[in-house]
């Protein structure tokens, strides 16, 4: 069975900031995000990386879960990460998340759900050549005031020889 990857509104931003959602396809095929996540990110005001989020949704390098999500999580997260975290919820064997709150992260690898984060798709593009440097990307995201943690930034460097 195929893998899902479903991602969450921050890493959406981020990867947005970065130039980083065109690397989706050639990472992962085809992305979902929930449409609660489609409304945080696409409010219509211009926001950072508006314009590229809803890019990629018009390339289809992104694309709103077309199922009806089920309600299996009763915790206090906000609706597009409880989404997200449903629908891993329904086959947590085949799919990923990408999401970077730590309260959603907990979560979803209590439940046995595989997490990654922004910091983990701008490692795997470098490692995939699909960008010169990794730094460079973090460096865009730490001038647009995006936080990633110095020593999650640190581990992602080293694990692309870029120390």
């Amino acid at each position: 069975m195929e893998r899902k990857v479903v991602i969450d509104s921050s890493p959406l931003i981020g990867l947005a900031l970065v130039g980083g959602l065109e690397w989706l396809p050639s990472l992962f095929g085809k992305v979902y995000l929930p449409e609660t996540v489609r409304q945080e990110v696409l409010p219509g005001k211009n926001a950072h990386g508006e314009s590229a989020i809803q890019q990629a949704l018009t390339q289809n390098w992104i694309t709103v879960w077309p199922h009806p999500i089920e309600p299996k999580l009763d915790i206090d997260l906000d609706a597009g990460e409880t989404d997200c975290i449903n629908i891993g919820l329904a086959d947590p064997d085949h799919v990923l998340l990408v999401m970077d709150e730590r309260a959603g992260r907990a979560v979803a690898n209590e439940k046995g759900i595989r997490v990654i984060g922004t910091a983990a798709i701008i490692g795997l593009a470098k490692k995939q050549g699909l960008i010169p440097s990794a730094r460079s990307a973090f460096e865009v995201l730490h001038n647009s005031d995006f936080r990633i943690s110095a020593t999650v930034i640190n581990h992602v460097l080293k694990s692309v020889n870029e120390v």
